[in-house]
């Protein structure tokens, strides 16, 4: 099985990049993939620059990766209950290309945050948004208090946290 696992976030040290990557190494047997979103970085999206410019090299390269996997995790940045900039402006310039961005995949839709939250808002809006776009959403799963919560060795250290989360890995692990 290969995994593509990216946070959706262009922050250097992105807490979203760090929990979609210790989660896709839960999956036993798989070939994980991790992205960067800041190696698909491009113009601020605007139909007028559309109109302009050629399509941006990393949308291709993007729409390959989704398109070699066999399961999508993503871990979604929330700023202001919403999506991160960096992430919804790929978003836009990928939906130009594919409107189906996410080609039916299936996914783990996750979020963190350092808030008690855990990036609710942002996960609520992309449950009802993503599958508009081709995501297969099997699971989700929203880590409150990352800095709390999470180890960059010991991954979730939060019991009960962890064990739902390994649920929901043991349950699309046999699924897929």
């Amino acid at each position: 099985m290969k995994i593509i696992a990216y946070g959706g976030s262009n922050s250097r040290h992105s807490i979203n990049r760090k929990f979609a990557t210790w989660t896709a190494g839960l999956f036993e047997n798989a070939e994980v993939e991790v992205l960067d979103m800041l190696d698909y970085t491009m113009p601020l999206f605007s139909v007028d620059l559309e109109k302009e410019i050629p399509t941006p090299e990393p949308v291709a390269t993007l729409l390959e990766k989704i398109a070699s996997a066999d399961l999508i995790v993503l871990s979604l940045a929330e700023n202001n209950s919403s999506y991160n900039a960096g992430f919804k402006n790929i978003f836009d310039w990928v939906s130009r290309t594919n409107p189906k961005q996410f080609q039916g995949k299936p996914m783990l839709l996750m979020a963190t945050s350092p808030g008690k939250r855990g990036g609710a808002s942002v996960l609520e809006g992309a449950m009802r948004h993503f599958p508009f776009y081709g995501a297969d959403i099997k699971a989700t799963f929203s880590l409150p208090s990352f800095y709390q919560h999470f180890d960059e060795e010991k991954g979730i250290t939060d019991a009960e946290l962890r064990s739902k989360l390994l649920a929901i890995v043991t349950q699309l692990s046999s699924s897929l």
